[in-house]
């Protein structure tokens, strides 16, 4: 086992393609026979927050708690794969302040016209249905939806970090285009480091 990891975390608005993309990546790894982990968020949220306000300083101690499980794997000599808005780039940088040159982010990235589209075909599950569409809502008439807290994109922007380590512009990529030119990125920077089969 190696004595430290790799973390490659997929951010961006709510419906860019991060969860899609994301776990197709971790799935060829773990079918390459890399020791991978994946986090996702909106699962790890209903641990951190059995019952989640949405509010500002509740998202950001779920980020540090997000943070603190990927880098549990991360020592293990994982490749970890995290799967998170993290609109705050501070939110960002504590993964990278304590996984250093081994972090890296990977910023999927799109209009909110195209992020608005994609989400609202999602369906209820782990996130609310819909999201986009009732923000902008309340956000003209004032109407609340009870357990929508701020939207990324609606009410609070996305902030883009210049030190982001790859850019994926996804207004018009397939899934499978999307997920290979990550993978060409992420399998970079495996070989850089000496990564291979576990």
């Amino acid at each position: 086992m190696k004595d430290k990891g790799i973390c490659f975390w997929f951010v961006g608005l709510p419906g860019c393609g991060k969860s899609s993309i994301s776990k197709r990546v971790y799935n060829a790894l773990i079918n390459k026979g890399i020791d991978a982990a994946y986090l996702e968020m909106d699962k790890l949220r209903k641990k951190y927050f059995p019952n989640p306000k949405y509010t500002a300083d509740e998202r950001e101690r779920a980020y540090e708690l997000f943070v603190e499980d990927a880098y549990k794997e991360f020592i293990k000599g994982k490749v970890v794969i995290m799967d998170g808005t993290a609109y705050k780039v501070k939110m960002r940088q504590l993964a990278r302040d304590k996984m250093g040159k081994n972090f890296f982010e990977i910023f999927v990235k799109c209009s909110i016209e195209t992020a608005i589209k994609r989400e609202s075909q999602r369906k209820n599950g782990l996130v609310m249905a819909d999201l986009y569409k009732k923000a902008l809502d309340r956000k003209k008439t004032g109407k609340q939806y009870p357990g929508l807290g701020e939207v990324i994109g609606i009410d609070v922007p996305f902030e883009e970090d210049k030190n982001c380590d790859f850019v994926l512009e996804n207004d018009t990529l397939s899934l499978d285009k999307a997920v290979s030119l990550c993978l060409k990125f992420i399998d970079k920077k495996l070989n850089s480091e000496g990564f291979s089969k576990a």
